[in-house]
């Protein structure tokens, strides 16, 4: 039952607030990805984990091994999905879920579970080739939902800062909400707010490279992941867009 569908029991439970506001899909990733966690914490020994990282982690020098031994590059199959569902503690899981809930929301309720999931795992790919394009030769590997979760956040940008439409009913003369329009890649250039979030996106991602220079020391973040899979989910999104129904109809 949607939302919408939804009506109160009985006269006690009008006008009460849902104590759990996720969609279900939303809610069902977080708990996936906290149990595979708490799997690879608490079930693990550092033997098991390692095979974990060796099987599903993203290693992107599986590439260039692979002409020397081809059985190297058959987890690229699937590790460009995979490693979105492990990460390297509980501050980044944590970081993960909650970035999760507040973008990965509007596009569930927008289109849907499935949808969702296929913005987030595109994503997730996205951002691992771009991470391979910049870490092909490192011996880097990367875990983690925030490409995913990037892409996520992209695909609300094209929508999230649009005006709601309201129209009148054919019929009744009511005036309907319609919801917020899908906006164009120019559209979201010429938005003020849209715009700027693009912007201070990209230069904060973009400028993580840099910091090794004022604080000495490494940054462990994907900026690579981040900006890859921004960019997947804000030119997808549009592929999952319903034809808009007319009211009559609906």
């Amino acid at each position: 039952m949607t939302e919408q569908e939804r009506v109160p029991a009985g006269p006690g439970e009008a006008g009460r607030e849902p104590v759990f506001l996720l969609p279900g899909a939303v809610a069902v990733l977080s708990a996936v990805l906290i149990v595979i966690h708490l799997a690879s914490t608490l079930v693990l020994n550092a033997e098991g984990l390692v095979e974990v990282l060796f099987l599903f982690a993203f290693q992107p020098l599986r590439i260039v091994a692979a002409p020397a031994d081809p059985t190297l590059a058959i987890p690229l199959i699937w590790t460009p999905f995979t490693h979105a569902l492990l990460h390297g503690s509980w501050e980044h899981l944590l970081v993960n879920i909650a970035w999760l809930a507040i973008f990965a929301t509007p596009i569930a309720r927008r289109y849907g579970a499935w949808p969702m999931l296929a913005i987030f795992f595109i994503s997730a790919a996205a951002g691992a080739a771009f991470f391979a394009a910049v870490t092909l030769y490192d011996g880097a590997y990367l875990i983690g939902a925030s490409g995913g979760v990037a892409g996520l956040t992209g695909a609300a940008v094209r929508f999230i800062f649009q005006p709601v439409v309201i129209a009148d009913h054919p019929e009744t003369g009511e005036r309907v909400v319609l919801g917020r329009r899908l906006a164009t890649l120019s559209d979201v250039m010429r938005d003020g707010r849209a715009r700027t979030f693009v912007l201070i996106w990209v230069l904060l991602n973009a400028a993580v490279p840099l910091l090794p220079l004022i604080t000495g020391t490494p940054v462990a973040v994907a900026w690579q992941a981040h900006l890859g899979g921004f960019f997947a989910g804000l030119l997808v999104v549009g592929l999952f867009e319903r034809r808009p129904h007319s009211t009559s109809s609906q």
